[in-house]
């Protein structure tokens, strides 16, 4: 039987959600306000309105569902859930609040100024979610998103999401090895997706073998693949391409530059997982 809860939305969690969606409105209301921008790095305008809108929607969907207490027939760990979305929508606003005022702002353009600033607030709002997810008297945040495995698996998305968004296709048309850098930045975010829906799908169970050993397996070959990303986008990007003089605060050069520095960080990500799993399966706690 579906009833309202309205404990839901007076408790410190439901506040922080509302105040989130409060505000995750106002930076798509002013951003609206000022219109799509004219200059590029168009990708970028487009990855902090998507941000906005993506936490906006699903921050009102968890509210609803909470309200109507339709969370408790989901047929998935409702809480694992919650705490993933908050650490994802954290991440999201970090790099969107760094994003948007160094490209889209300046002294004159107060909306910009006012987005920028709320999207700082709400992301500080976000950390909030996660911080008392954290430390809910029950102690008992469990799923697999909730974890130290699954938080490596949001980041490794989340930075192929920012790979994604700083690329341009006529930089990776040619030559071959760029094109193999930009596959192992979309198979890998494939295969981490697939890991992420399956689990907390609950459906890892149904495998006849141990799932945990073939998340390890495709942690190292994801390192090993990125590996190769890392050594093969700069030196064929970047070869023998000096910043140009004329490029300004942006050109596309800088973004070859990101997409690098996000396949390093990935690559690191990657690595640590694939550690970190070896460990918890090796480990004689373990009962694999």
């Amino acid at each position: 039987m579906i009833h309202v809860d309205f404990r839901s939305l007076t408790q410190p969690v439901g506040i922080m959600r509302i105040m989130a969606a409060v505000l995750t409105c106002m930076c798509l209301s002013l951003v609206a306000a000022v219109g799509y921008p004219l200059h590029p790095p168009t990708s970028y305008w487009v990855w902090c309105m998507f941000t906005w809108c993506f936490c906006f929607f699903f921050t009102l969907l968890i509210l609803i569902l909470e309200f109507t207490t339709v969370s408790t027939k989901v047929p998935f760990a409702w809480d694992d859930f919650t705490a993933a979305f908050a650490i994802l929508a954290s991440l999201m606003h970090l790099a969107t609040s760094i994003i948007y005022p160094t490209f889209f702002t300046c002294k004159s353009c107060h909306r910009q100024i006012g987005a920028s600033v709320v999207s700082w607030v709400c992301f500080g709002v976000y950390v909030g979610e996660v911080v008392l997810a954290r430390l809910r008297p029950s102690g008992q945040t469990s799923g697999f998103l909730s974890t130290l495995p699954g938080i490596m698996k949001l980041l490794e998305t989340f930075l192929a999401c920012l790979i994604f968004t700083s690329l341009e296709r006529g930089e990776y048309v040619s030559p071959k090895e760029l094109q193999w850098c930009v596959a192992v930045y979309s198979l890998c975010f494939i295969f981490a997706i697939i890991i992420i829906l399956l689990t907390i799908g609950q459906l890892t169970s149904f495998f006849p073998f141990s799932f945990d050993k073939v998340a390890i397996v495709y942690n190292i070959l994801a390192a090993v693949m990125y590996m190769t990303a890392m050594v093969m986008w700069p030196l064929y990007s970047l070869k023998n391409k000096k910043r140009p003089s004329t490029c300004g605060y942006y050109c596309s050069w800088d973004k070859l530059l990101v997409v690098t520095c996000l396949t390093i960080l990935n690559f690191i990500v990657y690595t640590l997982d694939s550690v970190y799993s070896i460990y918890l399966v090796t480990s004689p706690k373990s009962p694999f």
